[in-house]
C-alpha cells in the first residue's frame, strides 16, 4: 500500500510549465539521478516559460533531502 507522502507525490506538480508530477522527479532520485541536469533529462522538467525557476527550487530541495539521509560512502 502506498504511504501519504507517496500519493501525496502523485497528485502534485513537480514542473508546472511542462506538466510533470512531483513523483517522476522523486523516482528519478531514487534511480541514482544525483543533479538537475540529470533529472532533467530522465523526466522532461525544465525548459518551459519559468526558466526552471519553480522545478528547480524543488529539485535542489529533494536532493538536499536525499543527501542528509544517505550516509557518505567516504
Amino acid at each position: 500500500m502506498a504511504t501519504e507522502e507517496e500519493i501525496l507525490a502523485r497528485m502534485k506538480p513537480g514542473c508546472i510549465c511542462k506538466g510533470i508530477k512531483l513523483h517522476r522527479i522523486v523516482e528519478a532520485i531514487e534511480d541514482g539521478a544525483t543533479s538537475y541536469e540529470e533529472i532533467a533529462k530522465v523526466t522532461g522538467i525544465g525548459g518551459g516559460s519559468c526558466g526552471s525557476k519553480r522545478c528547480g527550487k524543488k529539485v535542489a530541495m529533494l536532493l538536499k533531502k536525499k543527501t542528509a539521509i544517505t550516509p557518505d560512502a567516504a
